[in-house]
Parts: structure tokens; sequence; C-alpha cells
């Protein structure tokens, strides 16, 4: 099992303004159970010249706005909920590191982190039966229903960090088990949810090599008490996030929906009009067959 990554800088190319996460681990109240917490401190990632630049890759949605937090969990006993946001490159492009962020419960220990999973899909009808099972009100702009690649911290193939930001963060609304085919996919949410709000830093060992495109980026964690839920971010993404048309909104699925998915804020919420949401997740890389950037 992938555990923690202790006083390692993760280091990654990446544009003038973007920073990520340096780990540092800090004990606290060792009696109430609680093994390892972690601080970050964030770092700017300076580029040393134009050229670097040129091929560096960085991308944001941005910061939680607590609008809402829907669940993913990781599971290989039919239980998997997946939560998807997308993102568009307009080159190969190399993506060597990740974060996102979302709430677990309070008290959560270093091993109670058993796995960290990051997928990623194409929008459908790529890898889909097309026509689609009409079990859902659309499949247009949603993510496929196979993925394309993904890194697994049990197979060793992704290592991760975690940072607190606030150890108490109550998002408006979340989703966890309504997830329902037609005609019963709008819920309304299941209302306010709390937890620790933490940052996933992440590391693949072999980096996502892929090629111009649009895809979405589905993180998933299975927590031995509770459930991880990945809070929400602005739409339309605001500074210091990286806007980009089209900005899909994000979608959702669990295995008895699969391979079908939902969108969040338009079906599954509802409303007239229904509200649309990113998520918060940002990815770190360089562009494929440029000249080296600085890593």
């Amino acid at each position: 099992m992938q555990t923690f990554i202790k006083s390692q800088q993760i280091v990654c190319s990446a544009a003038s303004n973007a920073s990520i996460s340096r780990l540092i681990p800090w004990s606290r109240s060792a009696t109430r159970g609680k093994i390892f917490q972690w601080a970050s401190v964030l770092i700017s990632v300076t580029i040393l010249t134009s050229q670097a630049v040129a091929q560096s890759f960085f991308f944001s949605t941005g910061d939680p706005d607590g609008r809402i937090a829907t669940a993913g969990r990781f599971s290989d006993s039919g239980q998997q909920i997946e939560s998807a946001d997308d993102f568009l490159l307009d080159q190969e492009t190399l993506i060597q590191h990740a974060t996102f962020t979302g709430l677990l419960p309070p008290g959560t220990r270093a091993n109670d982190i058993e796995v960290v999973d990051v997928a990623i899909y194409p929008v459908f009808p790529e890898n889909s039966q097309n026509p689609p099972s009409g079990n859902v009100p659309t499949r247009v702009n949603s993510p496929a229903d196979d993925e394309i690649d993904a890194r697994n911290s049990e197979e060793g193939t992704l290592h991760f960090g975690l940072a607190i930001v606030q150890d108490n963060f109550t998002a408006e609304n979340s989703v966890l088990n309504g997830i329902n085919p037609i005609p019963n996919q709008t819920t309304g949410g299941e209302g306010p949810v709390s937890g620790e709000e933490v940052r996933f830093v992440v590391t693949f060992s072999t980096p996502f090599d892929l090629p111009a495109g649009h895809y979405f980026f589905v993180p998933t964690v299975k927590v031995s008490e509770g459930e991880f839920f990945w809070l929400s971010a602005p739409k339309p993404i605001v500074a210091p996030g990286t806007p980009f048309t089209p900005d899909l909104q994000s979608w959702m699925r669990n295995e008895a929906l699969a391979p079908d998915w939902l969108r969040i804020g338009t079906d599954i919420v509802g409303g007239s009009p229904p509200p649309t949401f990113n998520a918060s997740f940002s990815l770190h890389g360089r562009v494929a067959h440029g000249p080296s950037s600085a890593e």
C-alpha cells in the first residue's frame, strides 16, 4: 500500500505563476490517534529560460468554491463512484503531476488512505458504445464509457502526498448515493457535508502521454472509514485558474449506472436554471517532443 510522501519536494515544469506543494510531516495529538498530518509550504516554480516556459504545461480550475462536494470512491468490489471534470490539450503533452482538493472525514490517519487512483477518460463517443443505453438524459459531452489510461498507488504507478488546507470545511450540497437512471435522476443533492479540506499531490511514475484533445480527469480514493468527496471549483474558471473553451460541466456515475454518466448540476441537482460545476484540480507537465523543460 502506498503511504504518504515524507519531506519530499514535488518538482514539475509549470508556467511562471504556477505553484505546487512541498509536503512536510508533522505530528498532531498522537494520543488522539493521528499518526501524521501534513502541512504544506507553497513553493513557486521558477522558470529559468523562455524556452523552458514555452515547453511547460500547467492547468488549474482554481480553489474550491464550496458549492458542492461529490464522492470519488475507489473500489475493486463493485462499489466504485466516479466524479469527472474536463481539461483541454492543444498539443501532445506529458502529464507528470496533479493535485485535487476535497474532503476527508475528521480524524483520518495516514494509514486510513488505502488507495489513490487517477484515470483519464476521453469525451464520448470515443471508447464507448454508440448509440448509448438511453438510461440517462444525454451522453453529449460526457466522459466515455471506458478510460484510456490510469495510475494507481496500490500498483506503484502513482505516489501521493497530502496537505491539510483547513481543519473544517463545509460544502453547501453533496452527492453520494443519489445517482440514478431516468426518470429518477434529479434528487436535488443530499445536502451539506463537512470534513477536513485536503489537497492530494500526486506524481505519476510514468507520465500520462496524451495527444491533443479533450479529456476528463477522474480521481478516486479508498478510505478505510468514510468517504472522500471532491470539491467543486468556480464555473466559469477564474484567476488563478486557467480558463479554456469549451469548459464542460462535471459528471458523475456509480457502478449501477455505468457505463453511463450524469451531469452533476443539470441532471442530479436540477433546478430552473440548473447549476453547473467544475471540480478543483490542477495538472503539471511538459509538452512532448519539444526541447527538454526544467523538471
